[in-house]
């Protein structure tokens, strides 16, 4: 599994929502920055600013590839529990596809908060409900459910999306703004597209769906899309919240 490749096109699913974002948090203006959860630089490639560029991931290997992308970029191999920086440095705060897999969201949203300094912007750019999938032909319904199962497996809430506004609420992140993204079955995806979900399915559900099964379930999603007949949603939330200015 590429995982790059996968984390590029997650990009790709919200582009639209972080230039809106990234420009009505003054993005450009920015002094310093900071990505928690990094992975292999996929969304830190595409900013534009002339701050300093902070980023964090748990993961050494997808670090070194962070750097391969976005070199001048200040990496930290770290836990988004316990963020090793001081409080109230970054003027935006981000993550993109992470509190869904970190065994406490509130504190990674409070951490993220700490860090950031009074008048600053927290942004959770994307996280889905895997519990509220919608799949049709009918016939590939059980996808859905044995994707949240694997990810309950692998230690990760498929459900989060839809409490992040509460834990912003929680975290004490004043929202600003909240909402779904744009169902993606809006827009038939290229066969490329087609091929590294089902990457990211097998993946998942290796071990825990018979390789018969998958196949046979393959063969009905790609016939469902040629016919123009295949729905697929996952439900996806973000949120940004803007902290009080100091008086």
């Amino acid at each position: 599994m590429n995982w790059h490749k996968r984390f590029v096109q997650q990009a790709v699913w919200t582009n639209e929502l972080r230039t809106y974002l990234f420009k009505r948090t003054g993005m450009e203006n920015a002094r310093r920055v900071l990505e928690v959860g990094c992975g292999t630089g996929a969304i830190l490639a595409d900013l534009t600013t002339s701050a300093a560029i902070h980023a964090l991931d748990r993961d050494p290997a997808r670090l070194m590839e962070t750097n391969s992308h976005i070199p001048q970029a200040i990496l930290t191999c770290g836990d988004a529990l316990f963020l090793p920086y001081d409080s109230g440095i970054f003027d935006i705060t981000f993550c993109h596809f992470l509190l869904l897999w970190v065994s406490d969201p509130l504190q990674a949203l409070g951490e993220m908060k700490r860090v950031t300094r009074p008048g600053g912007n927290v942004l959770a750019l994307a996280e889905p409900d895997y519990n509220a999938r919608i799949d049709k032909p009918d016939a590939l319904v059980p996808l859905g459910r044995w994707q949240s199962e694997a990810l309950r497996q692998q230690g990760a809430d498929p459900g989060l999306g839809v409490r992040l506004a509460n834990l912003f609420h929680q975290a004490g992140v004043p929202i600003i703004e909240t909402g779904c993204l744009r169902a993606r079955s809006t827009f038939p995806p290229a066969p490329v597209e087609r091929e590294l979900e089902w990457a990211v399915l097998e993946t998942d559900l290796a071990g825990l769906v018979p390789a018969k099964e998958l196949f046979r379930l393959k063969r009905l999603d790609e016939e469902a899309w040629l016919r123009d007949e295949r729905v697929l949603n996952i439900p996806t939330y973000f949120a940004w919240g803007q902290l009080m200015p100091m008086v």
